[in-house]
């Protein structure tokens, strides 16, 4: 199957940004990481919002490393944020960075954010990757810190995505979905179910948006040109979803 073509990345003639968001869990690098590279260059990102970074050992070479075999660079986070990194192409200005470290409750996993504020075309946008807890009480609790960190970030727009190890139905899934426009919901494009790659049975994996930013279509890009099946199931044991999203002009 090949997917109706999503508009290409550009900026209009009012300065509003059509941009491409790919949130990907990418398991620490722990898998093919030629197939991970591929499939992030055949979605043609600017922003790749990434869960489980390597954290560990030379951390900081890993993510350069995936950068650069995606024809991208890092904006922020890895270890620093706990995991989430941020990726951008050399379209997006910088104006600032944050990583993020979230309480931590004794027993579980330590959280994060990885946020930047960045200016592509004319367009001024707020970034946060995020991978929720596994604990459902803790993970609606961090869905209410990412929607308090999009608020402290003085911007008017913002994207945020990831690995929200929750479904639709689930409780921080829709206190995120009442807040922010969640992608897949307003325009969908391309495969729904997102976890596991070889047998997708949930869709725990999102790109949200802010009231404002234009959703032209979100979804797995299974049968994008250059996004093969086998790469796929060989790059990580998530399955990528990229929205193509219009941000107007800052004002």
């Amino acid at each position: 199957m090949v997917l109706t073509p999503l508009p290409d990345s550009r900026t209009e003639p009012d300065g509003s940004a059509v941009i491409r968001v790919l949130s990907y869990n990418v398991r620490s690098m722990h898998d093919d990481t030629a197939a991970l590279a591929r499939v992030i260059r055949a979605c043609a990102p600017d922003l790749v919002l990434v869960q489980e970074a390597p954290r560990f050992f030379r951390w900081r070479k890993a993510a350069a490393r995936l950068a650069r075999s995606s024809d991208l660079v890092v904006l922020s986070g890895g270890a620093t944020a706990a995991g989430p990194l941020l990726l951008c192409s050399l379209r997006a200005s910088v104006e600032s960075t944050e990583d993020v470290l979230l309480p931590l409750t004794p027993g579980l996993h330590r959280r994060g954010f990885a946020t930047a504020v960045v200016r592509i075309g004319g367009a001024r946008l707020g970034v946060l990757s995020c991978h929720l807890s596994l604990q459902r009480e803790e993970r609606l609790a961090q869905a209410e810190l990412l929607l308090e960190r999009l608020s402290s970030m003085g911007v008017q727009h913002a994207v945020a995505g990831g690995d929200l190890n929750d479904v639709p139905t689930g409780k921080a899934f829709q206190h995120l979905a009442g807040h922010l426009q969640d992608c897949r919901a307003v325009a969908p494009w391309g495969g729904e179910l997102t976890f596991t790659p070889g047998d997708p049975r949930k869709r725990i994996d999102a790109v949200f948006a802010t009231p404002g930013i234009e959703v032209l279509g979100c979804g797995v890009p299974a049968g994008l040109p250059g996004v093969s099946e086998e790469d796929l199931r060989a790059a990580t044991d998530h399955l990528p979803v990229l929205a193509a999203l219009r941000v107007p002009a800052a004002r």
